[in-house]
Protein backbone atom coordinates (compact mmCIF):
# COMPACT_ATOMS: atom_id res chain seq x y z
CA UNK A 1 0.00 0.00 0.00
CA UNK A 2 1.43 3.63 -0.80
CA UNK A 3 -0.40 6.83 0.77
CA UNK A 4 1.74 9.96 -0.16
CA UNK A 5 5.25 8.86 0.60
CA UNK A 6 4.85 5.73 3.08
CA UNK A 7 4.86 2.23 1.52
CA UNK A 8 4.06 -0.89 3.33
CA UNK A 9 4.10 -4.88 1.91
CA UNK A 10 1.12 -6.36 3.57
CA UNK A 11 1.74 -9.58 2.54
CA UNK A 12 3.15 -10.59 -0.90
CA UNK A 13 2.45 -14.54 -0.67
CA UNK A 14 -0.13 -16.51 -1.80
CA UNK A 15 -1.65 -18.52 1.02
CA UNK A 16 -5.49 -19.80 1.75
CA UNK A 17 -8.20 -17.43 3.62
CA UNK A 18 -11.26 -18.17 5.34
CA UNK A 19 -14.54 -17.38 3.51
CA UNK A 20 -18.28 -17.47 4.17
CA UNK A 21 -20.47 -17.50 1.27
CA UNK A 22 -23.45 -18.35 0.39
CA UNK A 23 -24.99 -21.34 -1.38
CA UNK A 24 -25.35 -18.86 -4.68
CA UNK A 25 -21.92 -17.29 -4.37
CA UNK A 26 -20.46 -20.69 -4.34
CA UNK A 27 -22.32 -21.69 -6.84
CA UNK A 28 -20.83 -19.23 -9.00
CA UNK A 29 -17.32 -20.15 -7.95
CA UNK A 30 -18.38 -23.70 -9.21
CA UNK A 31 -19.77 -22.32 -12.40
CA UNK A 32 -15.96 -21.01 -12.94
CA UNK A 33 -14.60 -24.15 -12.42
CA UNK A 34 -16.99 -26.13 -14.69
CA UNK A 35 -16.72 -23.65 -16.92
CA UNK A 36 -12.43 -24.05 -16.78
CA UNK A 37 -12.22 -20.58 -16.06
CA UNK A 38 -10.40 -21.67 -13.01
CA UNK A 39 -9.00 -24.85 -11.31
CA UNK A 40 -10.63 -24.59 -8.25
CA UNK A 41 -12.66 -22.31 -5.79
CA UNK A 42 -9.77 -20.58 -4.25
CA UNK A 43 -8.70 -19.86 -7.90
CA UNK A 44 -12.40 -18.60 -8.65
CA UNK A 45 -12.13 -16.55 -6.14
CA UNK A 46 -8.83 -14.83 -7.30
CA UNK A 47 -10.13 -14.17 -10.42
CA UNK A 48 -13.15 -12.33 -9.16
CA UNK A 49 -11.25 -10.62 -7.16
CA UNK A 50 -8.87 -9.32 -10.15
CA UNK A 51 -11.75 -8.54 -12.34
CA UNK A 52 -12.95 -6.43 -9.60
CA UNK A 53 -9.61 -4.85 -9.45
CA UNK A 54 -9.47 -4.19 -12.96
CA UNK A 55 -12.62 -3.06 -13.61
CA UNK A 56 -13.24 -0.87 -10.59
CA UNK A 57 -9.53 0.22 -10.36
CA UNK A 58 -10.47 4.01 -10.27
CA UNK A 59 -13.19 3.33 -7.20
CA UNK A 60 -10.49 0.99 -5.38
CA UNK A 61 -8.13 3.82 -5.37
CA UNK A 62 -10.61 6.36 -3.93
CA UNK A 63 -11.40 3.73 -1.02
CA UNK A 64 -8.11 3.41 -0.64
CA UNK A 65 -7.15 7.45 -0.15
CA UNK A 66 -10.43 7.56 2.48
CA UNK A 67 -8.96 4.92 4.20
CA UNK A 68 -5.16 6.19 4.25
CA UNK A 69 -7.32 10.01 5.70
CA UNK A 70 -9.29 7.98 8.43
CA UNK A 71 -6.07 6.76 9.13
CA UNK A 72 -4.49 9.91 9.68
CA UNK A 73 -7.15 11.22 11.21
CA UNK A 74 -7.16 8.37 14.15
CA UNK A 75 -3.45 8.73 14.26
CA UNK A 76 -3.74 12.62 15.10
CA UNK A 77 -6.51 12.46 18.08
CA UNK A 78 -6.39 12.39 21.51
CA UNK A 79 -4.81 9.05 22.63
CA UNK A 80 -7.17 6.64 23.85
CA UNK A 81 -7.04 6.08 27.62
CA UNK A 82 -7.70 2.35 28.81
Amino acid sequence: MRAGDRSVVFTNLAIPVMTRLRQSERAVLDTLVAGGVARSRADALAWCVRLVGTHEADWITRMREALAAVHEARDSGPAASN
